[in-house]
Protein backbone atom coordinates (compact mmCIF):
# COMPACT_ATOMS: atom_id res chain seq x y z
CA UNK A 1 0.00 0.00 0.00
CA UNK A 2 2.85 1.99 0.48
CA UNK A 3 4.50 1.64 -2.01
CA UNK A 4 1.68 2.29 -4.05
CA UNK A 5 0.75 5.53 -2.64
CA UNK A 6 4.03 6.92 -3.21
CA UNK A 7 4.54 5.93 -6.56
CA UNK A 8 1.12 7.98 -7.29
CA UNK A 9 1.51 10.65 -5.76
CA UNK A 10 5.37 10.74 -7.20
CA UNK A 11 3.66 10.70 -10.85
CA UNK A 12 1.29 13.70 -9.91
CA UNK A 13 3.97 15.59 -8.93
CA UNK A 14 5.75 15.68 -11.95
CA UNK A 15 2.98 16.18 -13.99
CA UNK A 16 2.83 19.98 -15.42
CA UNK A 17 0.05 21.92 -14.40
CA UNK A 18 -2.41 22.74 -17.19
CA UNK A 19 -5.24 25.48 -17.36
CA UNK A 20 -8.50 24.05 -16.23
CA UNK A 21 -11.65 23.46 -18.43
CA UNK A 22 -14.86 25.12 -17.08
CA UNK A 23 -16.20 21.45 -16.33
CA UNK A 24 -13.25 21.11 -13.80
CA UNK A 25 -13.44 24.61 -12.25
CA UNK A 26 -17.53 23.79 -11.55
CA UNK A 27 -16.05 20.22 -10.30
CA UNK A 28 -13.37 22.32 -7.80
CA UNK A 29 -15.84 25.09 -6.41
CA UNK A 30 -18.39 22.15 -5.55
CA UNK A 31 -15.20 20.33 -3.54
CA UNK A 32 -15.05 23.81 -1.75
CA UNK A 33 -18.83 24.23 -1.01
CA UNK A 34 -18.86 20.58 -0.06
CA UNK A 35 -15.97 20.18 2.16
CA UNK A 36 -17.68 19.29 5.00
CA UNK A 37 -18.82 15.78 3.38
CA UNK A 38 -15.14 15.41 2.20
CA UNK A 39 -14.20 13.26 5.22
CA UNK A 40 -10.79 13.09 4.90
CA UNK A 41 -9.80 16.11 4.42
CA UNK A 42 -8.98 19.58 5.53
CA UNK A 43 -9.51 21.43 2.58
CA UNK A 44 -10.17 25.34 3.61
CA UNK A 45 -8.61 27.37 6.54
CA UNK A 46 -11.25 26.83 8.32
CA UNK A 47 -11.85 23.58 6.96
CA UNK A 48 -15.09 25.05 6.01
CA UNK A 49 -16.11 28.10 4.27
CA UNK A 50 -18.13 28.80 7.21
CA UNK A 51 -14.96 28.47 9.46
CA UNK A 52 -16.07 25.87 11.80
CA UNK A 53 -13.20 23.70 12.53
CA UNK A 54 -15.27 21.20 12.67
CA UNK A 55 -13.98 17.52 11.88
CA UNK A 56 -16.67 14.85 11.21
CA UNK A 57 -13.63 11.97 12.39
CA UNK A 58 -14.66 10.00 15.30
CA UNK A 59 -11.69 7.16 15.83
CA UNK A 60 -10.07 9.76 17.99
CA UNK A 61 -12.68 9.68 21.01
CA UNK A 62 -13.33 9.98 24.56
CA UNK A 63 -12.64 6.69 24.89
CA UNK A 64 -9.44 6.28 22.77
CA UNK A 65 -7.73 10.01 22.88
CA UNK A 66 -5.48 8.04 25.86
CA UNK A 67 -3.88 6.21 22.96
CA UNK A 68 -2.75 9.20 20.90
CA UNK A 69 0.79 9.02 20.01
CA UNK A 70 3.33 11.18 18.31
CA UNK A 71 4.18 9.78 15.11
CA UNK A 72 5.96 12.52 12.97
CA UNK A 73 7.60 15.69 13.90
CA UNK A 74 8.09 17.81 10.26
CA UNK A 75 11.14 20.61 10.50
CA UNK A 76 9.68 23.19 8.51
CA UNK A 77 13.82 24.89 8.73
CA UNK A 78 11.81 28.14 10.20
CA UNK A 79 12.68 29.02 14.08
CA UNK A 80 9.70 30.98 14.18
CA UNK A 81 6.24 31.29 15.88
CA UNK A 82 3.83 29.27 13.73
CA UNK A 83 0.54 31.15 13.46
CA UNK A 84 -0.47 29.11 9.80
CA UNK A 85 -3.08 26.24 9.58
CA UNK A 86 -1.76 23.40 7.61
CA UNK A 87 -4.06 22.05 4.88
CA UNK A 88 -4.92 18.46 4.29
CA UNK A 89 -5.52 17.10 0.83
CA UNK A 90 -5.22 14.16 -0.75
CA UNK A 91 -2.66 12.93 1.55
CA UNK A 92 -0.39 15.99 1.00
CA UNK A 93 0.11 18.74 3.96
CA UNK A 94 0.46 22.26 2.19
CA UNK A 95 1.84 24.34 4.72
CA UNK A 96 3.40 28.05 5.41
CA UNK A 97 5.88 29.69 7.64
CA UNK A 98 6.16 32.70 9.02
CA UNK A 99 8.55 34.05 6.47
CA UNK A 100 6.31 32.85 3.89
CA UNK A 101 8.02 29.35 2.74
CA UNK A 102 5.09 26.99 1.52
CA UNK A 103 5.70 23.53 2.00
CA UNK A 104 4.06 20.48 0.96
CA UNK A 105 4.63 17.55 3.07
CA UNK A 106 3.44 13.67 2.65
CA UNK A 107 0.83 14.05 5.20
CA UNK A 108 1.19 10.41 6.35
CA UNK A 109 5.22 9.84 6.28
CA UNK A 110 6.36 13.18 7.03
CA UNK A 111 8.14 13.51 3.41
CA UNK A 112 8.78 16.76 2.43
CA UNK A 113 7.71 17.04 -1.41
CA UNK A 114 8.70 20.49 -2.25
CA UNK A 115 9.46 23.79 -0.99
CA UNK A 116 8.62 27.36 -2.45
CA UNK A 117 10.96 30.57 -0.71
CA UNK A 118 10.35 34.20 -1.59
CA UNK A 119 13.45 35.65 -3.01
CA UNK A 120 12.73 38.40 -0.44
CA UNK A 121 10.16 40.03 1.43
CA UNK A 122 10.03 43.79 0.09
CA UNK A 123 9.24 45.73 3.43
CA UNK A 124 10.56 47.89 5.90
CA UNK A 125 8.07 49.58 7.75
CA UNK A 126 5.60 46.72 8.89
CA UNK A 127 3.32 45.86 11.74
CA UNK A 128 2.80 42.85 13.00
CA UNK A 129 5.15 40.10 11.32
CA UNK A 130 6.04 39.14 9.36
CA UNK A 131 3.44 36.19 10.05
CA UNK A 132 1.60 34.11 7.43
CA UNK A 133 -1.67 32.49 8.85
CA UNK A 134 -1.92 29.70 5.88
CA UNK A 135 -2.69 29.03 2.46
CA UNK A 136 -5.16 28.18 0.22
CA UNK A 137 -5.46 24.74 -2.34
CA UNK A 138 -7.58 24.96 -5.29
CA UNK A 139 -7.94 25.24 -9.33
CA UNK A 140 -4.22 22.95 -9.32
CA UNK A 141 -2.43 25.70 -7.43
CA UNK A 142 -1.27 26.92 -4.15
CA UNK A 143 -1.94 30.61 -3.35
CA UNK A 144 0.14 32.42 -0.29
CA UNK A 145 -0.18 35.97 0.31
CA UNK A 146 3.44 37.63 1.56
CA UNK A 147 4.30 39.94 4.18
CA UNK A 148 5.05 42.43 1.55
CA UNK A 149 1.79 42.37 -0.56
CA UNK A 150 2.25 40.25 -3.21
CA UNK A 151 -0.43 37.63 -3.97
CA UNK A 152 1.39 34.17 -5.39
CA UNK A 153 0.44 31.39 -7.14
CA UNK A 154 2.38 27.89 -7.34
CA UNK A 155 1.31 24.85 -9.06
CA UNK A 156 0.36 22.32 -6.51
CA UNK A 157 2.14 19.57 -8.07
CA UNK A 158 5.65 21.16 -7.80
CA UNK A 159 5.55 24.40 -6.14
CA UNK A 160 6.85 25.88 -9.37
CA UNK A 161 5.61 29.55 -9.70
CA UNK A 162 2.89 30.18 -11.58
CA UNK A 163 2.04 34.01 -11.42
CA UNK A 164 2.46 36.44 -8.55
CA UNK A 165 0.81 40.17 -8.32
CA UNK A 166 2.31 43.12 -8.33
CA UNK A 167 2.01 45.55 -5.00
CA UNK A 168 3.09 48.46 -7.47
CA UNK A 169 0.06 48.00 -9.38
CA UNK A 170 -2.40 46.51 -6.82
CA UNK A 171 -2.12 48.79 -3.71
CA UNK A 172 -1.76 52.87 -2.92
CA UNK A 173 1.22 54.14 -1.93
CA UNK A 174 3.16 53.90 0.38
CA UNK A 175 2.55 50.27 -0.67
CA UNK A 176 5.32 48.79 2.19
CA UNK A 177 2.52 49.58 4.48
CA UNK A 178 0.32 47.39 2.98
CA UNK A 179 1.23 43.77 4.10
CA UNK A 180 -0.93 40.63 4.17
CA UNK A 181 -0.81 38.13 6.86
CA UNK A 182 -3.84 35.94 6.52
CA UNK A 183 -4.67 32.93 4.62
CA UNK A 184 -6.49 33.52 1.28
CA UNK A 185 -9.40 32.25 0.75
CA UNK A 186 -11.25 30.73 -2.50
CA UNK A 187 -14.05 30.89 -4.09
CA UNK A 188 -16.23 30.20 -7.33
CA UNK A 189 -12.88 31.26 -9.23
CA UNK A 190 -11.78 33.64 -7.27
CA UNK A 191 -8.54 34.22 -4.78
CA UNK A 192 -10.24 36.36 -1.58
CA UNK A 193 -7.42 38.40 0.42
CA UNK A 194 -7.13 41.17 2.67
CA UNK A 195 -4.99 43.97 3.56
CA UNK A 196 -3.33 44.89 6.87
CA UNK A 197 -1.28 47.79 7.86
CA UNK A 198 -3.69 49.89 10.30
CA UNK A 199 -0.97 50.88 12.40
CA UNK A 200 0.18 53.33 9.31
CA UNK A 201 -2.06 55.36 7.02
CA UNK A 202 -3.42 53.06 5.16
CA UNK A 203 -7.27 52.43 3.92
CA UNK A 204 -8.09 48.43 4.29
CA UNK A 205 -9.29 47.01 1.70
CA UNK A 206 -10.47 43.05 0.99
CA UNK A 207 -9.40 42.00 -2.80
CA UNK A 208 -10.61 39.60 -5.27
CA UNK A 209 -8.44 38.08 -7.51
CA UNK A 210 -8.69 35.74 -10.56
CA UNK A 211 -7.75 32.47 -9.48
CA UNK A 212 -6.08 31.52 -12.78
CA UNK A 213 -4.45 34.62 -13.55
CA UNK A 214 -3.96 36.76 -11.14
CA UNK A 215 -6.24 39.54 -12.63
CA UNK A 216 -7.31 41.84 -9.94
CA UNK A 217 -11.31 41.87 -10.42
CA UNK A 218 -12.83 43.71 -7.56
CA UNK A 219 -12.13 45.48 -3.94
CA UNK A 220 -13.79 46.63 -0.88
CA UNK A 221 -11.94 49.68 1.30
CA UNK A 222 -12.87 48.99 5.06
CA UNK A 223 -13.03 52.72 5.83
CA UNK A 224 -16.23 54.15 4.69
CA UNK A 225 -16.25 57.24 2.01
CA UNK A 226 -18.38 60.32 2.04
CA UNK A 227 -20.50 59.28 -0.47
CA UNK A 228 -20.88 55.60 1.20
CA UNK A 229 -22.93 53.92 3.73
CA UNK A 230 -21.20 55.17 7.24
CA UNK A 231 -19.26 58.15 5.64
CA UNK A 232 -20.82 60.87 8.09
CA UNK A 233 -18.67 58.70 11.30
CA UNK A 234 -15.48 60.04 9.52
CA UNK A 235 -14.49 64.15 10.13
CA UNK A 236 -12.69 65.59 7.29
CA UNK A 237 -10.48 63.25 5.47
CA UNK A 238 -9.76 60.83 7.90
CA UNK A 239 -11.23 58.27 5.93
CA UNK A 240 -8.43 58.46 3.63
CA UNK A 241 -5.71 56.80 5.45
CA UNK A 242 -8.14 55.67 8.28
CA UNK A 243 -6.72 52.34 8.95
CA UNK A 244 -8.98 48.73 9.08
CA UNK A 245 -7.04 45.36 8.88
CA UNK A 246 -7.89 42.36 7.91
CA UNK A 247 -6.15 40.24 10.17
CA UNK A 248 -7.63 37.07 8.98
CA UNK A 249 -9.49 34.74 6.67
CA UNK A 250 -13.03 35.96 5.42
CA UNK A 251 -15.98 33.08 6.07
CA UNK A 252 -17.56 32.65 2.69
CA UNK A 253 -22.09 31.81 2.41
CA UNK A 254 -22.32 30.57 -0.91
CA UNK A 255 -26.05 30.26 -0.27
CA UNK A 256 -26.42 34.24 -0.14
CA UNK A 257 -23.52 34.92 -1.87
CA UNK A 258 -21.61 36.78 1.28
CA UNK A 259 -17.92 36.86 2.19
CA UNK A 260 -18.39 37.72 5.64
CA UNK A 261 -15.04 38.84 7.55
CA UNK A 262 -13.83 40.92 10.38
CA UNK A 263 -11.86 44.14 10.71
CA UNK A 264 -8.92 45.85 12.78
CA UNK A 265 -8.73 49.28 14.33
CA UNK A 266 -9.13 52.71 12.56
CA UNK A 267 -5.43 54.99 12.43
CA UNK A 268 -4.29 56.67 14.93
CA UNK A 269 -4.90 53.90 17.47
CA UNK A 270 -5.19 55.38 20.50
CA UNK A 271 -5.89 59.23 19.38
CA UNK A 272 -9.24 59.69 18.03
CA UNK A 273 -8.92 63.90 17.64
CA UNK A 274 -8.27 63.88 14.05
CA UNK A 275 -11.22 61.10 13.45
CA UNK A 276 -14.30 62.19 15.20
CA UNK A 277 -16.68 59.73 14.99
CA UNK A 278 -17.61 56.12 15.07
CA UNK A 279 -15.76 55.52 11.91
CA UNK A 280 -17.31 52.79 9.87
CA UNK A 281 -15.94 50.17 8.65
CA UNK A 282 -13.46 49.42 11.27
CA UNK A 283 -13.04 47.05 14.46
CA UNK A 284 -17.01 45.75 12.81
CA UNK A 285 -18.16 42.60 11.46
CA UNK A 286 -18.50 43.39 7.92
CA UNK A 287 -20.59 41.22 4.74
CA UNK A 288 -20.34 42.21 1.15
CA UNK A 289 -21.08 40.67 -2.09
CA UNK A 290 -19.18 37.65 -3.44
CA UNK A 291 -19.51 38.66 -6.63
CA UNK A 292 -19.07 42.27 -7.04
CA UNK A 293 -17.28 43.29 -3.15
CA UNK A 294 -20.90 45.68 -2.77
CA UNK A 295 -21.62 46.47 1.16
CA UNK A 296 -24.28 44.51 1.91
CA UNK A 297 -23.97 45.73 5.95
CA UNK A 298 -21.96 46.10 9.06
CA UNK A 299 -21.95 45.84 12.62
CA UNK A 300 -19.54 47.65 14.20
CA UNK A 301 -18.45 46.03 17.69
CA UNK A 302 -16.47 49.07 19.06
CA UNK A 303 -17.35 52.97 17.62
CA UNK A 304 -14.32 54.98 17.54
CA UNK A 305 -11.77 52.74 19.01
CA UNK A 306 -8.39 54.60 21.05
CA UNK A 307 -7.41 51.04 22.42
CA UNK A 308 -6.61 48.51 19.44
CA UNK A 309 -9.65 46.87 20.54
CA UNK A 310 -10.07 45.53 16.86
CA UNK A 311 -11.72 42.12 15.70
CA UNK A 312 -8.78 39.93 14.19
CA UNK A 313 -9.84 37.01 14.82
CA UNK A 314 -11.76 35.17 11.82
CA UNK A 315 -15.65 35.24 11.67
CA UNK A 316 -17.28 32.07 12.06
CA UNK A 317 -20.80 31.16 10.64
CA UNK A 318 -23.81 28.96 12.54
CA UNK A 319 -27.28 28.89 13.16
CA UNK A 320 -28.48 30.36 16.26
CA UNK A 321 -31.62 30.58 17.86
CA UNK A 322 -32.47 33.99 18.25
CA UNK A 323 -33.88 36.16 21.06
CA UNK A 324 -37.57 35.28 19.99
CA UNK A 325 -37.13 31.39 19.30
CA UNK A 326 -36.25 31.15 15.56
CA UNK A 327 -33.51 29.44 14.12
CA UNK A 328 -31.40 32.71 12.68
CA UNK A 329 -28.85 32.08 10.13
CA UNK A 330 -26.06 33.59 12.60
CA UNK A 331 -21.95 34.73 12.43
CA UNK A 332 -20.42 34.83 15.54
CA UNK A 333 -16.76 36.80 15.89
CA UNK A 334 -14.75 36.84 19.46
CA UNK A 335 -13.44 39.90 20.08
CA UNK A 336 -10.73 41.49 21.47
CA UNK A 337 -12.61 42.81 24.21
CA UNK A 338 -13.44 39.84 25.61
CA UNK A 339 -17.38 39.29 24.28
CA UNK A 340 -18.41 37.11 21.28
CA UNK A 341 -21.08 39.19 18.87
CA UNK A 342 -23.38 36.84 17.23
CA UNK A 343 -25.56 38.86 14.52
CA UNK A 344 -28.16 37.73 11.92
CA UNK A 345 -25.90 37.24 8.61
CA UNK A 346 -28.42 38.39 6.42
CA UNK A 347 -29.04 41.50 8.32
CA UNK A 348 -26.21 42.03 10.74
CA UNK A 349 -28.31 42.82 13.57
CA UNK A 350 -26.87 41.89 16.75
CA UNK A 351 -28.40 38.45 18.75
CA UNK A 352 -26.19 38.45 21.60
CA UNK A 353 -23.01 39.42 22.88
CA UNK A 354 -21.77 36.70 25.14
CA UNK A 355 -20.44 37.02 28.66
CA UNK A 356 -17.05 38.01 29.00
CA UNK A 357 -14.69 35.08 28.73
CA UNK A 358 -11.56 37.63 29.65
CA UNK A 359 -11.47 39.57 32.32
CA UNK A 360 -12.76 42.98 32.02
CA UNK A 361 -11.55 46.05 33.98
CA UNK A 362 -13.97 48.60 35.32
CA UNK A 363 -12.02 51.09 33.14
CA UNK A 364 -11.48 49.39 29.99
CA UNK A 365 -12.67 52.35 28.07
CA UNK A 366 -11.16 55.00 29.61
CA UNK A 367 -9.29 57.06 26.74
CA UNK A 368 -5.44 56.87 27.12
CA UNK A 369 -3.59 59.36 28.82
CA UNK A 370 -0.72 61.02 28.79
CA UNK A 371 0.63 59.50 32.50
CA UNK A 372 -0.49 56.05 31.10
CA UNK A 373 -4.09 53.99 32.15
CA UNK A 374 -3.78 50.47 32.55
CA UNK A 375 -6.57 47.90 31.18
CA UNK A 376 -7.71 44.60 31.03
CA UNK A 377 -7.97 43.73 28.21
CA UNK A 378 -4.65 45.08 26.39
CA UNK A 379 -4.21 44.44 22.53
CA UNK A 380 -3.55 40.48 22.78
CA UNK A 381 -7.02 40.26 24.33
CA UNK A 382 -9.30 39.01 24.50
CA UNK A 383 -8.94 37.02 22.03
CA UNK A 384 -6.46 38.11 19.06
CA UNK A 385 -6.12 36.06 15.61
CA UNK A 386 -6.52 32.80 17.16
CA UNK A 387 -9.31 30.83 15.57
CA UNK A 388 -12.52 29.80 17.21
CA UNK A 389 -14.36 26.07 16.38
CA UNK A 390 -18.04 25.55 16.69
CA UNK A 391 -19.75 21.93 17.33
CA UNK A 392 -23.33 21.51 15.84
CA UNK A 393 -23.40 18.79 18.34
CA UNK A 394 -23.31 20.93 21.25
CA UNK A 395 -23.99 24.62 20.05
CA UNK A 396 -21.18 25.63 21.65
CA UNK A 397 -18.66 28.43 20.28
CA UNK A 398 -14.74 27.36 21.26
CA UNK A 399 -12.71 30.14 22.32
CA UNK A 400 -9.27 31.08 23.37
CA UNK A 401 -8.72 34.01 25.76
CA UNK A 402 -5.83 36.05 27.29
CA UNK A 403 -5.85 38.13 30.32
CA UNK A 404 -2.36 40.59 29.37
CA UNK A 405 -3.24 44.33 31.40
CA UNK A 406 -1.62 47.15 29.02
CA UNK A 407 -0.66 50.65 30.58
CA UNK A 408 -2.04 52.84 27.28
CA UNK A 409 0.40 56.31 27.45
CA UNK A 410 -1.09 59.08 24.91
CA UNK A 411 1.32 61.01 23.10
CA UNK A 412 1.24 64.04 21.05
CA UNK A 413 0.07 62.86 17.83
CA UNK A 414 1.42 64.42 14.46
CA UNK A 415 0.70 63.52 10.77
CA UNK A 416 3.72 61.00 10.37
CA UNK A 417 3.81 61.49 6.29
CA UNK A 418 6.57 62.09 4.97
CA UNK A 419 7.33 61.46 8.64
CA UNK A 420 10.57 60.30 10.16
CA UNK A 421 11.38 57.53 12.64
CA UNK A 422 10.17 57.68 16.21
CA UNK A 423 8.27 55.89 18.39
CA UNK A 424 4.34 56.23 18.31
CA UNK A 425 4.23 58.36 15.20
CA UNK A 426 1.56 56.52 13.74
CA UNK A 427 -0.21 55.89 16.50
CA UNK A 428 -0.70 58.44 18.99
CA UNK A 429 0.86 56.47 21.85
CA UNK A 430 2.40 53.51 22.97
CA UNK A 431 1.64 50.49 24.99
CA UNK A 432 3.47 48.37 27.17
CA UNK A 433 2.73 45.15 29.27
CA UNK A 434 1.66 45.83 33.49
CA UNK A 435 2.88 44.38 36.43
CA UNK A 436 0.92 41.83 37.42
CA UNK A 437 -0.51 38.12 36.98
CA UNK A 438 -1.47 36.72 33.52
CA UNK A 439 -3.47 34.09 32.58
CA UNK A 440 -5.48 31.95 29.72
CA UNK A 441 -8.80 30.61 28.82
CA UNK A 442 -11.14 27.88 26.71
CA UNK A 443 -14.94 28.81 27.00
CA UNK A 444 -17.26 27.18 25.72
CA UNK A 445 -19.86 29.54 24.73
CA UNK A 446 -23.58 28.83 24.01
CA UNK A 447 -24.47 30.31 20.69
CA UNK A 448 -28.22 30.52 21.30
CA UNK A 449 -27.83 32.12 24.88
CA UNK A 450 -24.59 33.96 24.99
CA UNK A 451 -23.80 32.57 28.15
CA UNK A 452 -20.73 30.76 29.20
CA UNK A 453 -21.30 26.60 29.55
CA UNK A 454 -17.61 25.98 30.87
CA UNK A 455 -14.09 27.21 31.17
CA UNK A 456 -10.94 26.16 31.41
CA UNK A 457 -8.33 28.36 32.65
CA UNK A 458 -4.69 28.35 32.11
CA UNK A 459 -1.74 29.77 33.60
CA UNK A 460 -0.65 31.72 30.50
CA UNK A 461 -2.60 33.47 28.11
CA UNK A 462 -3.79 30.81 25.32
CA UNK A 463 -3.35 31.23 21.28
CA UNK A 464 -3.48 28.92 18.58
CA UNK A 465 -6.80 28.00 18.40
CA UNK A 466 -9.54 25.40 18.85
CA UNK A 467 -10.21 22.19 16.63
CA UNK A 468 -13.50 20.13 17.38
CA UNK A 469 -14.54 17.16 16.26
CA UNK A 470 -17.58 14.64 15.78
CA UNK A 471 -16.64 12.68 18.56
CA UNK A 472 -17.00 15.14 20.94
CA UNK A 473 -13.64 15.93 21.84
CA UNK A 474 -11.76 19.57 21.73
CA UNK A 475 -7.87 20.05 21.10
CA UNK A 476 -5.76 23.66 21.93
CA UNK A 477 -2.43 23.59 23.21
CA UNK A 478 -0.61 26.44 25.28
CA UNK A 479 2.11 28.64 26.52
CA UNK A 480 3.89 25.75 28.89
CA UNK A 481 4.03 23.39 25.78
CA UNK A 482 0.91 21.48 26.95
CA UNK A 483 -1.16 20.25 23.83
CA UNK A 484 -4.66 18.64 25.22
CA UNK A 485 -8.02 17.40 24.35
CA UNK A 486 -11.47 18.65 26.13
CA UNK A 487 -15.06 17.09 26.50
CA UNK A 488 -16.28 19.35 24.44
CA UNK A 489 -19.67 18.84 26.08
CA UNK A 490 -17.78 19.59 30.44
CA UNK A 491 -14.86 20.61 29.83
CA UNK A 492 -12.91 18.16 31.09
CA UNK A 493 -9.70 17.66 29.98
CA UNK A 494 -8.89 13.86 28.58
CA UNK A 495 -5.79 13.59 27.04
CA UNK A 496 -2.44 16.03 27.15
CA UNK A 497 1.23 15.72 26.18
CA UNK A 498 3.67 18.37 26.59
CA UNK A 499 5.97 18.82 23.50
CA UNK A 500 8.95 20.95 25.10
CA UNK A 501 7.78 24.58 23.70
CA UNK A 502 4.63 26.91 23.64
CA UNK A 503 1.75 25.37 21.29
CA UNK A 504 0.04 28.62 19.75
CA UNK A 505 -0.45 26.77 16.66
CA UNK A 506 -3.97 26.16 15.24
CA UNK A 507 -4.39 21.79 15.32
CA UNK A 508 -6.27 20.40 12.42
CA UNK A 509 -7.23 16.68 11.91
CA UNK A 510 -7.50 14.66 8.77
CA UNK A 511 -7.46 11.07 7.51
CA UNK A 512 -5.10 9.07 5.56
CA UNK A 513 -5.75 5.00 4.53
CA UNK A 514 -8.16 4.73 7.37
CA UNK A 515 -5.57 6.32 10.05
CA UNK A 516 -7.37 9.84 11.79
CA UNK A 517 -3.98 11.83 12.31
CA UNK A 518 -4.01 15.30 14.57
CA UNK A 519 -1.55 17.75 13.19
CA UNK A 520 -0.28 21.05 15.53
CA UNK A 521 2.69 23.30 15.34
CA UNK A 522 4.92 23.36 18.37
CA UNK A 523 6.48 26.74 17.59
CA UNK A 524 6.87 28.79 20.74
CA UNK A 525 4.63 31.70 21.04
CA UNK A 526 5.27 35.56 20.07
CA UNK A 527 5.85 37.34 23.40
CA UNK A 528 5.18 33.89 25.96
CA UNK A 529 6.22 31.83 28.71
CA UNK A 530 9.44 29.77 27.38
CA UNK A 531 9.67 26.54 29.14
CA UNK A 532 12.91 26.97 31.43
CA UNK A 533 15.92 25.69 29.03
CA UNK A 534 14.26 25.94 25.85
CA UNK A 535 14.73 27.93 22.92
CA UNK A 536 12.22 30.58 22.39
CA UNK A 537 11.30 29.48 19.12
CA UNK A 538 11.53 25.98 16.83
CA UNK A 539 9.99 25.13 13.85
CA UNK A 540 8.73 21.40 14.18
CA UNK A 541 4.88 20.28 13.46
CA UNK A 542 4.16 17.23 15.76
CA UNK A 543 1.27 14.45 13.98
CA UNK A 544 -0.20 12.45 16.09
CA UNK A 545 -2.20 9.11 15.51
CA UNK A 546 -3.99 6.72 17.49
CA UNK A 547 -1.04 3.72 18.99
CA UNK A 548 1.54 5.16 16.81
CA UNK A 549 -0.25 4.17 14.30
CA UNK A 550 0.76 5.15 10.72
CA UNK A 551 -0.77 4.89 7.33
CA UNK A 552 2.40 3.96 5.60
Amino acid sequence: MRFVFLLSLAAALAMPAAALAPGQRAAENRLLVDANADRDNWRLHGRTFDNQRFSPLTQIDRKTVSRLKLVQTLHTGVANSFEATPLAIDGVLYLVTATNHVQAWDAAAGKRLWEWKPDKLDYTEACCGPQARGVAVAYGKVYTALFDGHLVALDARTGHLAWQTDPAKTHPEPKHYYTYTLAPQVDDGLVIVGTAGAEYETRGMVEAYDAETGEKKWEFRTTAAPDEPGGDTWGGDAWKFGGGSVWNTPAIDPKNGLVIFATGNPNPDYRGETRPGDNAYTDSIVAIDAKTGGLKWWYQEVPHDLWDYDASAPVMLFDARGPDGRIVPAAGQAGKVGNVFIVNRLTGKLLYKSQPFVEQSANMFTPPRFDGVTLLPGVSGGSLWQPPAFSPRTHYFYVLGANVPMTFTAIEYRDSRPGGPWVGRHTGGVMKRADGPQSGTLTAIDVNSGRIAWQYRSAQPMYGGVLATASGLIFAGEMNGDFSAFDAATGKRLWSTNLGTGVCSPPITYQVHGVQYIAVGANGCRGGHVPQGRPVFTDAVAIFALDGRSAN
